[in-house]
């Protein structure tokens, strides 16, 4: 199989259990990478042949941005599923991070990763 990766999408969503998440919002920062067989595509140098990466991101944006939820690990199930609605789209990972988590201690990141696939 093959993959396209999308990395570092960023967009502001309105997740989390506390109040302050929901309402101030913060930034949600996702990595993608699609398995499928690009082969049709390139034997015939066709877009429609194989997943328009561009569409995705707009797409997993559109996601991040939309009705809020408590978990990231909703967001990341919500993000693959409309990953996999893409025809050629066998198989998806999924990783969204959530850089401004609301953590006392000093950190870097706080991520999920998940990978759904249409079997």
């Amino acid at each position: 199989m093959d993959r396209v990766a999308l990395r570092g999408l960023k967009a502001r969503g309105h997740h989390g259990v506390f109040p302050r998440e929901r309402e101030e919002g913060q930034t949600f920062i996702v990595d993608l990478v699609l398995g499928l067989d690009t082969r049709p595509a390139a034997a015939d140098d066709d877009l429609a042949k194989t997943v328009h990466y561009g569409v995705v991101a707009e797409e997993v944006v559109a996601v991040v941005e939309g009705e809020p939820v408590d978990l990231i690990e909703t967001l990341a199930e919500r993000i693959a599923q409309q990953c996999l609605k893409h025809g050629g789209v066998e198989e998806v990972e999924v990783v969204v991070h959530k850089p401004d988590a609301p953590i006392t201690v000093p950190f870097d990141d706080v991520t999920i990763t998940i990978t759904r696939s249409r079997v």
